[in-house]
């Protein structure tokens, strides 16, 4: 019984203690609970997606917490970092409490966060399979909103060689010289090419200007002796691969 209240009575200290805090600003809270304050205390991985954003943003809005404005940016999101991350400055500027310099606090973590990702791949590397090509290319284009085209030039090996980023374009499509590509080609004296482009809108299906231009640019190597080791297009956290689906 007794156990039994001290449990009960904890359970009342911690809901008063929550909605004391939700009414508090940051410098106000209990030392351990602030995020700052925790994450020296009990290390980042105890820090939920709303507190580091806090620690990002650093202060909030009129009669707000920066924690409350975290909360309010991550709805904006559904929560997910990974649309977070695809939001411009001005795009971030349209939330109340957010200007300029949040903005561009807010892009460069992300970012930051983004080229470890890349780092940790750890170039160079062989292409062996559409999922390297992913763990390669998805840091830099995953998110984008807009589409770009990049070439992956391989020794015979499949070690790379460059990535080289041939055209950057809408919302839907980009251009693509495939003279750019053959050129670059025969510069690195590469033996195969990967070629990989991202879809903004999340979806992976090729395209019927897809499908064509990967038809081209084979026939293009074709004359060279080149090559077309797959085609891979990325998309948030998925990905399609030419070469798996047979349609190389």
């Amino acid at each position: 019984m007794l156990v039994w209240v001290v449990q009960k009575l904890k359970y009342i200290y911690e809901t008063y203690k929550y909605l004391a805090m939700e009414k508090l600003s940051i410098k106000d809270w209990y030392e351990d609970d602030r995020p700052r304050e925790k994450l020296l205390l009990k290390g980042k991985e105890h820090l939920s997606n709303a507190e580091l954003l806090a620690i990002v943003l650093r202060i909030g809005g009129k009669n707000e917490s920066a924690l409350e404005l975290a909360k309010r940016l991550l709805a904006t999101v559904d929560n997910d970092l990974q649309k977070l991350a695809q939001r411009t400055v001005v795009e971030l500027m349209q939330l109340k409490g957010i200007g300029e310099a949040k903005a561009i606090s807010l892009i460069s973590a992300l970012e930051l966060g983004k080229r470890r990702i890349h780092e940790e791949v750890g170039l160079p590397m062989y292409i062996k399979s559409a999922s390297d090509v992913m763990r390669v290319m998805a840091p830099k284009i995953s998110d984008l909103n807009v589409e770009e085209f990049w070439v992956l030039y391989v020794n015979n090996s499949n070690k790379i060689l460059m990535e080289y980023l041939v055209s950057r374009g809408g919302l839907t499509a980009t251009l693509v010289d495939i003279r750019l590509i053959i050129k670059h080609a025969v510069a690195l004296n590469a033996i195969g090419i990967v070629l990989c482009h991202n879809h903004p809108s999340g979806r992976v299906s090729p395209s019927t200007a897809d499908k064509q231009f990967t038809t081209k640019v084979k026939e293009a190597c074709k004359l060279l002796d080149l090559r077309l080791l797959d085609h891979v297009i990325v998309a948030e956290k998925l990905y399609f691969s030419f070469a798996d689906e047979g349609l190389l």
